[in-house]
């Protein structure tokens, strides 16, 4: 809402919002749970007209929501496509089309301008989670976003996996950005506990934390975390957003 210039539409955000835009909290708005843990009297009592969810849900909060009785636009984005086509869907529904197309735009542009610095560059073997117990794989968008910033994605997005498998990849750098936990992902303790430490990642210190918010929120603030992708794998040519992004002191 805040890139719509529609941020005094919005009656109630969750913490997660706040994280990503800090803004959201002023004016009095109400912070209420998120599409995880959402109760509908919370909902009801900020008398939204509207309400607006993403992944990740929780059955329970869905039933809540709904229970709410307020028009609801759930989204299930996947891949880069997926956020821009929600992005155009939130501006249709608020009356801005024509600004939430310059936002996609704007993103698009901005992805293959990174992709293009990239193209003729080596491609690391990236592993990339989005959480630790179990060991999950990020995200498809995030796949696409290591690719565009010259990386080689390991193994298929979003899905489970263990500590010998990734091993086993020996992935030349691993990236960890856990839904929740901002910038605080103990790297050298998942290295040292997952038997890690022979891993090309380990040995050259290849192994960094990208702020959640950053890789895990489908909207333009994907365009952080593929800025700290690039300043990742190919620091050389994106020295810019390298002070955003954790390295590992140790291996």
């Amino acid at each position: 809402m805040a890139g719509l210039g529609l941020l005094d539409r919005v009656v109630a955000c969750t913490k997660w919002c706040v994280e990503v835009c800090p803004e959201a909290a002023g004016d009095g708005r109400t912070v209420v749970q998120d599409s995880w843990s959402a109760q509908a009297e919370e909902i009801r009592a900020a008398e939204p007209d509207l309400v607006i969810a993403s992944v990740p849900y929780r059955v329970e909060a869905l039933e809540e929501i709904l229970r709410a009785g307020v028009s609801f636009l759930a989204l299930a984005p996947r891949t880069l496509e997926d956020v821009c086509r929600d992005i155009a869907s939130i501006a249709g529904v608020m009356g801005a089309s024509e600004r939430g197309g310059r936002m996609i735009e704007d993103m698009e542009r901005e992805v293959r301008a990174v992709r293009a610095k990239t193209a003729s560059l080596a491609r690391p073997r990236v592993f990339c989670e989005e959480w630790g117990k179990p060991i999950i794989r990020s995200q498809r968008w995030v796949a696409e976003l290591v690719e565009a910033a010259g990386g080689e994605f390991l193994g298929e997005p979003g899905a489970q996996t263990d500590a010998a498998s990734v091993a086993t990849a020996d992935p030349e750098v691993m990236v960890a950005a856990w839904c929740g936990a901002g910038d605080r992902v103990p790297l050298e303790k998942i290295i040292r506990d997952r038997g890690w430490q022979q891993t090309s990642a380990a040995r050259s210190r290849s192994v960094f934390c990208i702020p959640d918010e950053y890789l895990n929120t489908p909207a333009t603030t994907l365009l952080m975390g593929l800025r700290a992708l690039a300043a990742v794998l190919h620091p050389e040519v994106f020295p810019e957003m390298a002070a955003r992004v954790r390295r590992i002191e140790s291996s």
